[in-house]
């Protein structure tokens, strides 16, 4: 995308869904309270894409860090995980959105896998919206593993190691099929991209917002697409430079 293009909605919304946790404490009640509250938000955000006509929608749901937490978290998150999958999937087959999981899923159950590869499988020619679920997942992870499938195609002879270069490389990360992410939006207050998608994010705006997870609505939303659409997306090139791209293709 151009900057030229910089009043359109995003082609590719990724976010970072942060402040389910401290959502439950200010009410007193059990982290996963605040996890289940979280996924009504995820709702909210798959109607404003479907609504706004955002092509691709990517979710940092579980870090690959996130395994280190407590015992009963990952347990009730897996448990939220399987019965959100089991709810919604029809409704969003039905809807034209294709699902799809980024990430490590070894780690998770076989129960978990088999879900995530049937609603994968049932979704896989819808094409109103991409909904991506990063999973177990983790920036530094992919770029590790695009490096690995590069290395073993040069010592299978299939590539020169002079053939490696940035688009090899995006070739092989995840989502390599979509246009990258043109926003990142962050709730919870925190301002960093926290190892997600470091690749796919190189040129993304970023916007964040103190709301958390569970309180997100279309108004939040909407005042990060309004923002993003005031801004001017230069990609390494001057502001004159930018206008006469502008002014060509006018």
């Amino acid at each position: 995308m151009m900057a030229s293009e910089s009043k359109a909605i995003p082609k590719h919304l990724a976010v970072i869904m942060d402040g389910n946790g401290r959502w439950a404490q200010r009410r007193k009640r059990p982290r996963i309270i605040g996890h289940r509250a979280g996924a009504r938000a995820v709702a909210t955000c798959i109607d404003f894409c479907l609504e706004r006509g955002i092509g691709a929608l990517t979710l940092f749901a579980f870090s690959s860090e996130n395994w280190g937490r407590p015992e009963d978290e990952v347990g009730g998150l897996m448990k939220l995980f399987v019965h959100v999958l089991d709810r919604e999937i029809a409704e969003l087959h039905r809807r034209g959105v294709r699902i799809r999981f980024i990430g490590d899923r070894e780690r998770f159950s076989p129960a978990i896998r088999e879900r995530m590869q049937a609603s994968e499988t049932l979704t896989a020619a819808n094409a109103t919206l991409s909904l991506n679920i990063a999973a177990s997942y983790g920036g530094r992870q992919d770029i590790a593993a695009a490096a690995r499938a590069l290395a073993e195609d040069v010592a299978a002879g299939r590539i020169a190691a002079s053939d490696i270069d940035e688009a090899a490389v995006a070739a092989r990360v995840a989502l390599a099929d979509l246009p990258p992410p043109d926003l990142l939006v962050r709730t919870g207050g925190d301002q960093r991209i926290s190892n997600f998608l470091l690749w796919q994010l190189a040129y993304a705006e970023l916007w964040f917002t103190d709301t958390l997870w569970p309180d997100l609505d279309a108004a939040t939303l909407q005042r990060a697409l309004d923002e993003f659409s005031g801004r001017e997306r230069r990609f390494g090139l001057t502001g004159s430079q930018v206008a006469a791209i502008d002014e060509n293709r006018a």
